[in-house]
């Protein structure tokens, strides 16, 4: 009996956990990828002879890692070296009033009390304790199911849960539940900050995303030798299981027979037959007619309305003063909150009071660091995806550097970069190395309590053909991805009439999910 051929398009990390899975299985996987390396969006560039994480900065979910690497009777730890980060962020404002939220529950309760009084750490408790019961109640009903619709995801909760679904509130927005919660307005822009995780303005995301602030207290690893690592290991894995890569390949259109997808065709001309095709990519541009007729139809393109928040980085070395930083800091500025996601969501451009996260690739999970001189540096501020093509001018994208550095020293941090050593990535980029997206980093924006509905599910409407990564459903981040490369193997097998697969993949003790502070991408 002939082997089962695949294709995978692209070497995001939704791809490449979709590759090792299938290998696993037996079938013979080929992954064509245009750029080349692996990791998609979770990339290195070179600033001054350094390399520095420019995509995703933040692993979590480290159980849907190691399950993959399990189910390939081998383990994590074989070929990736982590280390979990006891502060998961500092936060800075203008008042000169700085915060730690750790891995620690308990420790994040006491430092909260300590910031803004007692009544708002009882509010920050009850709105951990909310957030944990929306991630019980879809755990399994939804992160971890093929894409259900509402009616669907109320039967698989069951009659006696119904009205758990209701308890989520999956009509009052985050920054609404943000609020029953907590009074001091600093702890309301550090929480609402959540939804910027999914692309997604706090002012128009449902409550439900709470969930993400549950499960960030689950675990947050540092990936030694930089976040690039973990696609590097899972291609390593795969190459152990007799994947086939190709680098610098890039798919002009996937192919058809009978209805039925039946490879790829590169810009080269060639032609790569399979069995099924999984494509790692936004299904816009794919709906857009840019991998060709066939696929085009078997998806539909996100309105560029729709689409999720971009961003505008700053890649750099600095010599660093003042505040001691953690791993992750972000800083607030003192402007009205909404402000921020006003410009960016309505009047499409940069907000004119930025917030900025700043990650600090030398420093370990409590802030420390060896030796001294020059750091490596990423900070990335919310941008709007392109809505008619185009992009941010140098002018405004120097106006926001001018901001990002004044804020950074506001709050009490000085940085002296240095010369020659500093790359931006702008969303016009961010659209040059994904074409047809608007540069959106996140696919589409998860505003309203059907958003999560309205994402591509794994499976298109053409048969053999299907989806994986950061903006098709379970959602952004890097572990949804992975998950998402899982739920499109399942479904592959499914419709061959083959075991499951998913249910490997559980694990005790429950996930963690954070989409990234920065590009939590595929």
């Amino acid at each position: 009996m002939p082997e089962t051929r695949v294709v995978i398009v692209g070497a995001g990390i939704g791809g490449l956990s979709a590759a090792v899975n299938l290998a696993a299985e037996g079938f013979a996987v080929t992954v064509v990828e245009k750029f080349d390396k692996p990791g998609g969006k979770m990339r290195e560039v070179d600033a001054g002879g350094a390399a520095i994480d420019a995509g995703p900065t933040v692993f979590t979910m480290r159980e849907v890692f190691e399950a993959i690497f399990e189910k390939a009777s081998a383990s994590l730890s074989d070929y990736l070296t982590v280390r979990p980060a006891e502060i998961i962020a500092r936060h800075a404002w203008e008042d000169g009033s700085t915060l730690d939220l750790f891995a620690d529950e308990e420790r994040s309760f006491h430092a909260i009390a300590d910031f803004a009084g007692v009544e708002n750490a009882l509010g920050y408790r009850a709105f951990c304790r909310e957030a944990a019961e929306i991630y019980r109640i879809l755990d399994h009903s939804f992160i971890r199911a093929q894409k259900p619709s509402l009616p669907k995801l109320i039967w698989r909760v069951g009659p006696l849960a119904f009205s758990d679904l209701w308890r989520m509130n999956p009509y009052e927005t985050f920054w609404n539940a943000v609020c029953r919660h907590m009074s001091d307005p600093r702890l309301r822009q550090l929480f609402a900050r959540y939804s910027t995780y999914c692309g997604a303005s706090p002012f128009a995301s449902p409550a439900t995303l709470m969930l993400v602030a549950h499960v960030e207290q689950q675990g947050v690893w540092l990936v030694e030798g930089g976040m690039h690592r973990i696609a590097r290991a899972l291609e390593s894995l795969g190459r152990r299981l007799g994947v086939v890569y190709r680098y610098g390949a890039e798919v002009a259109e996937v192919t058809a027979e009978f209805g039925r997808a039946s490879g790829v065709r590169l810009a080269s001309g060639e032609h790569i037959a399979a069995d099924a095709v999984v494509l790692n990519a936004d299904p816009s541009p794919v709906a857009a007619g840019r991998l060709g007729r066939e696929a085009a139809s078997a998806t539909r393109r996100v309105p560029p309305r729709r689409r999720s928040l971009s961003a505008l980085t700053l890649a750099f070395q600095a010599e660093a003063s003042g505040l001691p930083l953690a791993r992750h800091t972000v800083f607030f500025p003192a402007a009205p909150y909404n402000l921020e996601f006003d410009a960016i969501f309505r009047q499409r451009k940069l907000p004119p009071a930025p917030t900025v996260y700043l990650c600090a690739q030398d420093r370990d999970g409590r802030g420390d660091r060896s030796g001294d001189g020059a750091e490596r540096f990423l900070t990335v501020v919310n941008a709007p995806a392109l809505l008619n093509g185009s992009g941010l001018s140098l002018a405004e994208i120097e106006e926001c550097e001018t901001k990002t550095f004044r804020l950074m020293e506001t709050c009490g941090l000085t940085l002296r970069p240095l010369p020659g050593a500093l790359v931006r990535t702008a969303p016009q980029d961010f659209e040059t190395l994904l074409p047809g997206t608007g540069g959106a980093i996140y696919g589409r924006a998860s505003h309203g309590w059907m958003a999560s509905f309205q994402r591509q599910g794994t499976r298109s409407t053409m048969p053999g053909l299907y989806f994986a990564g950061g903006s098709v459903h379970p959602g952004p981040g890097i572990p949804m991805a992975a998950l998402s490369g899982a739920l499109a193997s399942e479904a592959l097998l499914a419709d061959l009439g083959l075991p499951r697969l998913l249910h490997r993949m559980a694990t005790p003790g429950g996930m963690s999910m954070r989409s990234a502070q920065t590009i939590a991408t595929d």
